[in-house]
């Protein structure tokens, strides 16, 4: 590559090309600014893409260091300004301007005869782009739909064993309100809203730790994240890896290697106490642990350099966990997800009896029988009633059956569910809360 050319100087600092060596600066200081407001529609990972294919950019140095930047990609004859980011302790210094000038040199160099620039929202440089010759487009409404895979990720995620998944399985989660919006406001709004987020200095998580007894929802809920992110969900089997040539710690590498490969994703690990537990030194058993739970402590910072991952592992004994995986810095929080309350029994019973269209059902009855009972408890019991009402229609052919499963069917399927929870699960899950939960 060229050396990078000085475009322009100004008291205190100079403008010039971007050049490759550059890049960890630019990085460091476009999360400088995310987090100052300067916002734009073009992700980091669309910025980062585009320096990688020489795309036009320029960069404002004073004393050694990158203290401004201003990016453009090119279709044709037309340009987007992609970014424009100046470090917070530098504004007012006409710096935008500047870098935006010598951005449109290297444009012009390339034939480029109409510059557009796209803000998401009403801020300081609309009036800055005004003085610069750029005008405002009336009647444009700007619609975006983004892709769950971007090119070549389709096989990455296919040998992952990932997939897109439906697009509703959020808002199927019936009841859990608790845990619901908890998870929406901590985890799915900064993820769905990075530049907002920046704006009021909120990081995204990248990893969180869902724990609880067997049966509450813990998958249910990490699908339903992927599928209101959009994002592709590639859940990961600690009994699968541990049989790849090589062993668990190598299987291990391998596959975040692998899922470093796409842009945007959500990684489920169920169980995950099996690969990092309580590590026991100084037994054969402790050794082969230890290196698993070391190779996963060492891939969890690399998966977290990227916004648009989340890592998402679930337990139902998160006092088995080795101490460091759960260590701040980790994991951005450890989530309880336990058994449904009266309220959020109500909402499963309601949405299951929906599907019978029998409006003679007592759902108080049920919430009230079900006490004891997790989401995996109660779905099991309504398909069980389902089955009666299908056997005494179809198979016994009872004259006048009122189509669908009546309470008492209910019922009697609910008397015969053995529950997943016990008393004594529910006490340690509560001491589990003030010991380990992190919200």
């Amino acid at each position: 590559m060229l050396p990078a050319r000085n475009l322009s100087v100004v008291t205190g600092w100079l403008v010039r090309e971007y050049h490759d060596d550059d890049l960890e600066a630019v990085v460091h200081l476009w999360d400088e600014t995310a987090s100052a407001g300067q916002l734009s529609v073009f992700s980091v990972g669309e910025c980062l893409g585009a320096l990688r294919e020489d795309q036009p950019a320029v960069v404002a140095v004073s004393e050694g260091h990158i203290v401004g930047v201003a990016l453009a990609t090119v279709t044709g004859e037309r340009a987007w300004v992609m970014r424009i980011a100046v470090h917070p302790q530098r504004r007012g210094e006409g710096m935008p301007s500047a870098l935006l000038k010598d951005l449109e040199r290297l444009l012009i160099e390339l034939r480029v005869r109409r510059i557009a620039y796209v803000l998401p929202h009403e801020e300081l440089m609309a009036e800055g782009l005004t003085k610069a010759g750029y005008e405002r487009q009336p009647a444009v409404a700007y619609y975006e739909k983004k892709e769950a895979l971007g090119p070549g990720e389709a096989v990455t995620l296919e040998s992952l064993g990932g997939r897109v998944l439906p697009g509703d399985l959020w808002d199927r989660l019936s009841g859990m309100h608790e845990e619901k919006t908890l998870i929406e406001n901590r985890i799915i709004a900064p993820l769905a809203h990075p530049e907002e987020a920046g704006g009021h200095g909120v990081l995204p998580p990248r990893a969180i730790v869902l724990f609880g007894p067997p049966g509450t929802g813990k998958t249910t809920f990490a699908r339903g994240i992927a599928s209101r992110l959009g994002w592709p969900f590639v859940e990961l089997f600690p009994s699968r890896l541990a049989g790849d040539e090589g062993g668990l710690a190598q299987a291990l590498r391998a596959t975040f290697a692998r899922v470093g490969e796409l842009e945007r994703v959500v990684v489920f690990i169920d169980e995950v106490e099996e690969i990092a537990p309580q590590r026991e030194f100084g037994t054969s058993v402790g050794q082969g642990s230890h290196g698993v739970v070391n190779e996963l402590l060492k891939s969890i910072p690399t998966f977290r350099e990227r916004d648009t991952r989340l890592l998402v592992c679930a337990t139902n004994s998160v006092r088995s966990l080795d101490k460091a995986f759960l260590r701040p810095g980790r994991f951005d929080y450890v989530i309880p997800v336990g058994p449904p309350d009266k309220d959020a029994r109500a909402a499963m019973w309601i949405t299951h009896v929906a599907r019978s269209r029998r409006s003679d059902v007592d759902v108080d009855a049920l919430t009230f029988a079900s006490e004891s009972l997790t989401p995996a408890d109660i779905d099991y019991a309504a398909r069980k009633a389902a089955q009666y009402a299908f056997e005494r229609e179809v198979i016994e052919g009872a004259a006048g059956a009122v189509r669908g499963a009546s309470t008492e069917d209910y019922l009697i399927a609910v008397r015969q569910v053995r529950p997943t929870v016990t008393a004594a699960d529910v006490a340690a899950f509560r001491e589990d809360i003030a010991q380990y939960a992190r919200v």
